[in-house]
């Protein structure tokens, strides 16, 4: 059962016979008469035993978009059931107006539906429904909670996909297929051609110049069908927000769109999650599927108060494959956390792939660095320069095993991660 207000006013309207009849009997005979109205009403709602729900469940949608949740009631009593339903969801699924006023005829089905806009990535979890019915003086009614287990699916947003056409763009550039008709440069094999005034000599072919009696040119096109190892950092390290955003959240738009920008160019790319053990692995995924299959694999993915064990994570990718690959670290470059347990395996992994590490960094640093009106801000800033310190001795020190460092804030880390690729892919250094 439950109480409505309109039961209060029924009460504080006992004031008036109490103030005309000043007697200790008329108190409680008001009482007595306000838990008459009360089980009277609570007879007259009606059981709210006579519906029974099912739940459709929505499909995934990226994170800061909205859908709705709907839920079928049928009616199995015999007169007209009338009550309210209250759809119960986690409050980061981000569920608005999902308090529905139901009139449901006899054996008839009705609809309600719940807008939902999740405010934070993964799974968001309906658990269940709140039935009531309330008496006809709206004094009180009965009440029945209902387990309806449902769930949304929050995807990360990628919000880097903006950058994708301009960074394609540049590959159909260096790969020779742009408007102007500009010859793509590469490592790999892709033609001969006679050779025109202008010609680097160094590409000329002098045994298909002796077989055709005229000067005849290689060309070359950027490397493809290499293959790009993405390894994500799910350690405690990740958790650390940066302004709005969680290092994780930011590694995974770059992952995205470093991801789509290498299958684009013919490339093949896994990806690793991980911190003390595997939690997600996609390997061998064909290009048309690539994006979906990180985008599901990454929506549930949330940081763990542990230490990376780097490795149990090289020992991973190694299993994917021995051969020379591109490896992208995608994991916070944090001096301590860095220097303890990734630069021992770290310098194994750089012998045999070409190694890039892409860290979130804090604007906030440089924000403190510049402040120094007064000696709280003073010591602020001697906070940050010790920081940016420390994480400019790490760079330094992981560089010097010939492993490549793009350190950027959140907004900028997608654009600088994709443009560190081509700048290798146009060098012939995958």
């Amino acid at each position: 059962m439950f109480l409505t207000g309109r039961l209060l006013i029924v009460v504080l309207l006992g004031a008036v016979p109490i103030l005309t009849w000043p007697n200790y009997a008329v108190p409680v005979l008001w009482a007595l008469f306000c838990v008459l109205l009360v089980c009277l009403d609570i007879a007259m709602a009606g059981s709210t035993k006579t519906i029974t729900m099912s739940r459709s469940s929505p499909g995934p949608l990226r994170l800061g978009q909205s859908t709705t949740c709907s839920i079928a009631v049928t009616n199995h009593g015999s007169t007209t059931f009338r009550g309210v339903l209250r759809d119960s969801w986690q409050p980061s699924a981000g569920a608005s107006g999902n308090t529905h006023p139901v009139a449901v005829p006899r054996a008839e089905t009705r609809s309600v539906a719940t807008t939902l806009t999740p405010t934070r990535r993964g799974d968001r979890l309906a658990v269940r429904v709140v039935v009531r019915r309330v008496g006809p003086l709206g004094l009180a009614g009965r009440q029945r909670s209902v387990p309806l287990p449902g769930r949304v699916r929050a995807l990360p947003p990628f919000d880097s996909r903006r950058l994708l056409p301009s960074r394609l763009a540049h590959l159909r550039q260096l790969d020779g297929r742009s408007a102007v008709r500009v010859r793509g440069q590469g490592t790999e094999f892709d033609s001969l051609r006679d050779y025109v005034e202008g010609d680097d000599v160094r590409s000329i072919d002098w045994r298909a110049t002796a077989r055709r009696r005229s000067t005849v040119v290689r060309t070359w096109q950027p490397e493809k069908d290499r293959h790009i190892v993405i390894v994500l950092d799910t350690s405690r390290t990740s958790a650390g927000r940066v302004g709005d955003t969680p290092r994780l959240d930011a590694a995974m738009d770059a992952a995205l769109l470093l991801a789509a920008l290498a299958s684009h160019a013919g490339d093949r790319v896994d990806l690793i999650a991980g911190d003390r053990r595997v939690h997600r692995r996609v390997v061998g995924v064909g290009r048309t599927m690539l994006l979906n299959s990180l985008v599901t694999a990454m929506a549930d993915l949330e940081p763990a108060l542990l230490e990376a064990d780097w490795p149990l994570l090289g020992a991973e990718v190694a299993k994917i494959g021995r051969q020379r690959a591109l490896l992208v670290l995608l994991t916070p470059l944090e001096p301590a956390a860095v220097e303890e347990s990734l630069l021992p395996p770290l310098a194994v992994l750089a012998q045999r792939y070409k190694v890039i590490i892409g860290s979130v960094a804090d604007p906030a640093l440089d924000a403190m660095l510049a402040e120094r009106a007064d000696a709280t801000e003073i010591y602020d800033a001697a906070a940050a320069a010790r920081t940016l310190t420390l994480r400019d001795r790490t760079a330094t020190a992981v560089g010097r095993l010939g492993v490549d460092v793009v350190d950027a804030p959140p907004d900028k880390l997608p654009a600088r991660l994709a443009d560190h690729y081509l700048l290798l892919k146009s060098r012939g250094l995958l």
